[in-house]
């Protein structure tokens, strides 16, 4: 009972934030930490109630036509391909130097948040479908091949890069951004299953949780768009910064 009303209410709040802005994962780990549950079995059942959660917001944004069904499946495999790079990368490199970079990096990147007012709700005249597609396909492999390196905030750098360079709104960007992470979601929770590095009904029961989070979120992020979303990333990226910092 202690580990469920430690979890279940932070992960409400990590599914909130993660589908609005990503980086949800920076509250939910932590909190399955928190209770006491081994890092193995917190990283799979982490990734249960977050994969239910996605499920949610997902289907949200398909059901108001904010996901592009041939952008957003290309773009996952290519985040996965890039997941794949990453974690044969981070064989070879220390993540203390990733760590380094990011705290130079994530100062410039909230920068670039706060003075774009914008932030992909501008006026200006979208790409042409196959420049998207392109932009968007490279967006994924990069920030697939930091998930496989690292992976705090992989949600939110994907939303800021379909934004700012491929000029996707917010919602389109949103609704691309949870398809990548849906299909990101269940290779990981299938390896953990696997394993057998999942506690079922707590990761039920957070999931629940988590369901309601990405629904209330999505929601807001459907009705109030960029009102929403450009508060939160800022705070998810100070959130991120502060777990570099603090190592």
């Amino acid at each position: 009972m202690y580990q469920y009303l430690i979890v279940c209410p932070l992960v409400f709040l990590a599914g909130f934030v993660d589908s609005i802005a990503g980086g949800g994962g920076l509250i939910s780990l932590p909190a399955f930490m928190a209770a006491g549950i081994p890092p193995h079995f917190a990283l799979g059942t982490n990734k249960l109630s977050s994969t239910l959660g996605t499920v949610i917001s997902t289907a949200r944004y398909a059901k108001n036509g904010f996901i592009q069904i041939k952008l957003s499946v290309l773009s996952a495999l290519c985040a996965i391909v890039g997941s794949v790079i990453g974690a044969h990368l981070s064989l070879l490199a220390s993540e203390q130097v990733l760590k380094a970079m990011m705290v130079i990096i994530l100062p410039v990147v909230a920068f670039y948040v706060f003075k774009n007012k914008n932030f992909g709700d501008s006026k200006e005249e979208s790409l042409s479908e196959r420049k998207t597609l392109l932009i968007s396909m490279g967006a994924a492999l990069v920030v697939g091949c930091y998930d496989g390196f690292y992976g705090p905030g992989t949600g939110t750098f994907l939303l800021l890069l379909l934004t700012g360079l491929a000029k996707m709104n917010v919602r389109n960007a949103s609704g691309t951004t949870k398809v990548i992470n849906l299909s990101s979601n269940i290779a990981a929770l299938v390896t953990f299953l696997i394993n057998g590095k999942v506690m079922i009904p707590l990761g039920l029961a957070a999931g629940i949780f988590c369901i309601a989070g990405h629904y209330i979120g999505s929601g807001l992020v459907l009705k109030n768009g960029l009102k929403i979303v450009r508060p939160v990333v800022f705070v998810v990226l100070l959130c991120l910064f502060v777990k570099i910092i603090k190592g």
